[in-house]
């Protein structure tokens, strides 16, 4: 294969794909290094300047309306945001990609119990299930994973097992079977890693959703709770103070904006550079 060709040299290629590349690299920077690039500490409060406006001395973005800098709550609030996530993704995309090579692999009552839950949860809209899981497991950062993790899990779910329904059928998998290897062997082994183009797409994309229902979250009130900064907290308390303050809402919903667009691009490139249609 021509060196053209490969994977890496065709998502290069791909201008969209670098720009969200790009964007979602600086986010993640951003959330590492917190604590040295924030020019203050994101919970400082300061009444005597509260709703100051951009390019106020000492504070770029301004404050917020307890005076603290926008510019470093905007910081620290990506850390937060990629944390709750990538550690959703994470774990939804485990669980949802072992229900689909479960279901896909052994067929049967296993396949129609487990896919018929998992068409039960896409019933719902994701932010009403995401506010309902919510609503039941209460408030707090390790609850808000959990709960958008879990709506993560049908899609990890659907996608896997369509591929594992079609490569369990191919012919080599016949093969290995008749050479007497396990089930597991044959599924961790042989499926799985023909299934881990998709699913890496796949959670690129489902990154950026978690992301908007993190911060539709927070801005709820069902999320993270103040003062800890969150894009979504953000942007709640910005609301009150669109007349006055528009770039505490604004530069929030900049940086939502931002964050999954730069993930949904980057989804994009890579699901172009994995298409088997372009392997000639």
């Amino acid at each position: 294969m021509k060196k053209s060709n490969t994977v890496l040299n065709r998502l290069f290629r791909n201008r969209l794909a670098i720009i969200g590349m790009l964007m979602v690299f600086t986010v993640f920077a951003c959330a590492i290094f917190a604590s040295f690039i924030a020019p203050r500490d994101p919970n400082l409060m300061d009444l005597a300047n509260s709703l100051l406006p951009v390019g106020s001395n000492q504070h770029v973005l301004g404050t917020d309306e307890f005076g603290r800098d926008l510019l470093s709550r905007l910081i620290y609030g990506a850390r937060i945001s990629l944390t709750v996530a990538v550690f959703a993704v994470l774990m939804g995309g485990t669980i949802g990609t072992v229900l689909g090579l479960t279901a896909g692999y052994y067929g049967g009552k296993i396949e129609a119990v487990t896919m018929r839950i998992m068409d039960a949860l896409f019933a719902f809209p994701t932010v009403l299930l995401a506010i309902t899981l919510m609503t039941v497991l209460g408030q707090g950062l390790n609850n808000l994973i959990l709960a958008i993790s879990i709506v993560a899990i049908p899609g990890f779910a659907r996608i896997v097992r369509g591929e594992t329904l079609v490569i369990k059928n191919e012919e080599y998998i016949e093969v290995i079977r008749s050479l007497g290897a396990s089930d597991a062997r044959i599924v961790f082994r042989h499926i799985l890693p023909n299934c881990v183009a998709s699913i890496t797409v796949y959670a690129s994309m489902c990154t950026a959703g978690a992301i908007l229902s993190e911060a539709s979250l927070s801005f709820l009130g069902l999320g993270i709770q103040p003062p800890t900064a969150t894009w979504g907290t953000i942007l709640r308390g910005g609301q009150e103070f669109l007349a006055v303050s528009p770039q505490i809402a604004t530069c929030s919903g900049l940086a939502i904006l931002i964050t999954v667009l730069g993930f949904n691009l980057f989804g994009d490139g890579l699901r172009d550079a994995l298409d088997p249609k372009l392997k000639q």
